[in-house]
């Protein structure tokens, strides 16, 4: 329990790291302002882009916590017990 309460401090203290600078947060649209670098999305094409990467990313991450948790696999030896036992 202790390990995860230090992981979230750690992500919770670098968010502040990670926003966007002033000047990038001026050019950026209402919906992506204070997130990221950059001038931000400049077409539909590009909010098309970023929300097929975040359609990717969202199925990728249920599967991979799908598989990791039940993977079906009843051997004790299975790679799952190594990450699960941690």
């Amino acid at each position: 329990m202790k390990k995860i309460r230090l992981i979230l401090l750690v992500f919770i203290i670098w968010t502040g790291y990670f926003q966007a600078c002033d000047a990038c947060d001026l050019q950026q649209p209402k919906i992506t302002r204070n997130l990221t670098h950059g001038p931000g999305p400049e077409s539909n094409w590009d909010w098309l882009i970023v929300g097929g990467m975040a359609l990717i990313t969202l199925v990728t991450l249920f599967y991979s916590l799908k598989f990791l948790i039940r993977p079906g696999e009843k051997n004790k030896q299975h790679i799952k017990n190594n990450v699960l036992n941690f």
